[in-house]
């Protein structure tokens, strides 16, 4: 079974203001494509970002995906900090993700969340919306086992 970390990106959640709401649909999401999940993990953006992310590729997670901070306001910077810690892009996965449902939500394209691989782990970012992380588990959920096992050195099925 594939473990999974969910990190919650979210000034607001993580003082208390209000309740994580995208982190539990990842969550939930993540463990119906198959996935040992733990969190969701809610941090403020900017370094608790990049800390949460390298703490989650040091413990050994297949896969970390994020919610939240991949928009245009000055502290989204969850990709910055995604940035830091991948050692390939894997921008296939992202651009999908933010195509998912253009037609629907035209501003779904002005998220800027990556998607690669650091180390044995994947690590994908999306929006922070419920909306946003449904469109992204659409893409995600179909392809995770096969990127994993090709990150883990698996050969293409035949």
């Amino acid at each position: 079974m594939m473990r999974a970390l969910v990190i919650t990106v979210s000034n607001r959640a993580s003082a208390g203001i209000y309740e994580d709401k995208s982190g539990p649909v990842l969550a939930e999401g993540l463990a119906e494509a198959g996935c040992q999940v733990d969190g969701p993990l809610v941090v403020p953006d900017g370094q608790p970002v990049e800390d949460a992310l390298r703490q989650g590729v040091a413990g050994g997670y297949d896969v970390i995906v994020t919610t939240g901070g991949t928009g245009l306001t000055p502290q989204d910077l969850t990709p910055e900090m995604t940035a830091r810690v991948i050692t390939r892009e894997i921008p296939g996965i992202a651009e999908a993700v933010r195509q998912a449902n253009r037609d629907r939500v035209p501003t779904s394209v002005l998220s800027r969340g990556l998607a690669g691989q650091a180390g044995r782990t994947l690590i994908v970012n999306l929006p922070g919306s419920t909306g946003g992380v449904r469109d992204g588990l659409a893409v995600l959920a179909p392809i995770l086992r096969h990127a994993v096992d090709q990150i883990h050195g698996g050969d293409h099925p035949r």
